[in-house]
């Protein structure tokens, strides 16, 4: 067998799965399924089917999402630079798109970190309504945030909070909540062997307490008619149908809604749950709440092209109601809302406070304007509220009060900050941008080297011709550098020469 399973997990396997279980095991030594998820913020589906590089074929439960070969390596690609698509496991598509995100949806994503599963909301969205980003771990948060702003998302917040602390700043806010709960991690054992190895150490019991505080405080933090969705990638009961049905009977104003038929995903398997696993004493209200556990889906690695996954869709009974996401406030967030290391970074790279004297909110505000003036083709589209972190600017979908006193890692769309009075753009904001939203434009080639050069930081030697500039605005100033028409990043050109602005942390390694 390619992979070492542990013996306790095989003998709970074989005792659940009885006639299915040798083909269960059979399918450890098939190979694993390599997957990307288009980014319909930047390119459509048919556009991309059209551009791709690779051979695409359809995953059945997700309309953006492709299986491609595994030897494959997408991450080696310009348009991966450009966040056209994202690197994600087949069966992790699933939960996001169970929640059948609107655009104008209130969306928390609970427990985010890498960022695969908010990137695809954020896409469902397509800059209306609010995605906020959460993960308990600061190291993980760093990801995250990357995640966000290499996709391009503007109207996202990115915490760094527990779920506690954020139901009693947003409670009954959200009408769609994703939870891709920590657990044992058993269905990944195929694509992870590590996560084979420490099995043991990630016990069955912990991750259930975990899960059933993850949820209560979900319950909080939804509005009257919202969903919850709920996910694992573990097939232990205990923490798939035992933690729904456990919900469901302290929560008698939620139904399971039934996963589409044409995904072809398993129903869940309430009958592999005793009396004793629901911790409480067996009634009557129990054994409804378990039943109604055969409505959630389980993703079989020896059924579907994919590993293993649980997912339950959680709806509110009550009626739906509208909550407010977009009232003006132009006054910066309180310093209890950002985290130490991004108060340093307000004031500079380096850590160091500035003597002078801080500018004025309208010197900032005028130096932003003149850079869009003078650089965009006029404010972006979905722009939000300005925030400002000491002299870094971010464009915020939400009230700044509202993130007053949570560990905020990002509260917008991070655009640039003022330096010597003037505006200097950041790499979140190219990333973001559209072609024609740029005052200039340098389209280069995916099949040249001209692109992964510029991904690797070097300067370019660029002839004044091929600049594409709006009506009225000189060639020399920065440049929204392209791949086959999709943002890559900054340069500043100037008599034949793109100086490139790329940042460091973000170049072709």
């Amino acid at each position: 067998m390619a992979v070492s399973l542990p013996p306790l997990f095989l003998d709970r396997m074989q005792r659940l799965l009885k006639d299915e279980y040798n083909a269960f095991l059979a399918s450890y030594e098939k190979p694993r399924f390599a997957g990307i998820r288009v980014n319909t913020l930047k390119i459509s589906r048919d556009a991309f089917f059209t551009l791709s590089p690779f051979s695409l074929r359809p995953v059945p439960w997700c309309e953006t999402g492709f299986y491609i070969d595994e030897g494959l390596k997408p991450g080696k690609h310009p348009y991966y630079h450009a966040g056209l698509y994202y690197i994600q496991e087949p069966s992790a598509m699933a939960p996001a798109e169970a929640l059948d995100v609107q655009p104008g949806d209130r969306v928390l994503d609970l427990c985010a970190a890498p960022g695969g599963k908010s990137t695809q909301i954020a896409a469902r969205l397509q800059g209306e309504g609010l995605l906020v980003t959460n993960d308990i771990s600061a190291e993980r948060t760093k990801a995250l945030a990357k995640n966000i702003e290499l996709y391009g998302v503007r109207n996202a917040i990115v915490l760094n909070e527990t779920p506690e602390r954020i139901a009693k700043a947003f409670p009954h806010f959200f009408n769609k909540i994703l939870i891709d709960a920590p657990c044992s991690g058993e269905g990944m054992f195929r694509k992870d062997e590590d996560m084979a190895r420490q099995w043991e150490k990630h016990s069955v019991e912990k991750c259930s307490l975990m899960q059933r505080d993850i949820l209560q405080s979900a319950a909080r933090l939804l509005s009257p008619g919202g969903t919850i969705v709920y996910s694992t990638c573990t097939f232990a009961p205990e923490e798939d149908e035992g933690q729904i049905a456990s919900f469901l009977k302290q929560h008698e104003d939620f139904e399971v809604i039934p996963l589409p038929e044409a995904w072809g995903i398993a129903s869940g398997r309430p009958e592999w749950l005793q009396p004793s696993d629901l911790d409480t004493e067996w009634t009557q209200a129990d054994q409804e709440a378990l039943a109604r556990t055969a409505d959630t889906g389980r993703l079989w690695p020896h059924r579907i092209e994919g590993e293993g996954h649980f997912v339950a869709v959680l709806r509110h009974t009550g009626e739906a109601h509208e909550a407010t996401t977009d009232k003006a406030v132009n006054e910066s967030v309180k310093p209890g809302a950002v985290r130490r290391k991004e108060q340093a970074a307000a004031r500079g790279r380096g850590g160091k406070r500035d003597s002078r004297q801080a500018p004025s909110q309208d010197e900032l505000l005028r130096a932003w304007k003149h850079f869009c003036d003078n650089h965009l083709a006029g404010q972006p589209e979905h722009a939000g509220h300005p925030v400002w972190f000491g002299s870094q600017l971010y464009l915020a979908p939400l009230e700044a009060e509202r993130l007053s006193g949570l560990k905020t890692v990002r509260p917008g769309w991070y655009v640039g900050s003022v330096k010597n009075g003037r505006f200097v753009p950041a790499q979140p904001l190219a990333a973001a941008l559209r072609p024609e939203e740029a005052g200039r434009v340098l389209k280069l080639s995916s099949e040249e080297g001209e692109a992964v050069r510029y991904l690797k930081g070097e300067t370019l030697q660029v002839p004044q011709e091929r600049l594409q500039c709006q009506a009225g605005m000189e060639a020399k100033g920065y440049i929204l550098v392209c791949v086959d028409g999709y943002s890559l990043g900054w340069g500043k050109w100037q008599d034949g020469m793109l100086k490139n602005e790329y940042p460091p942390g973000w170049r072709w390694q």
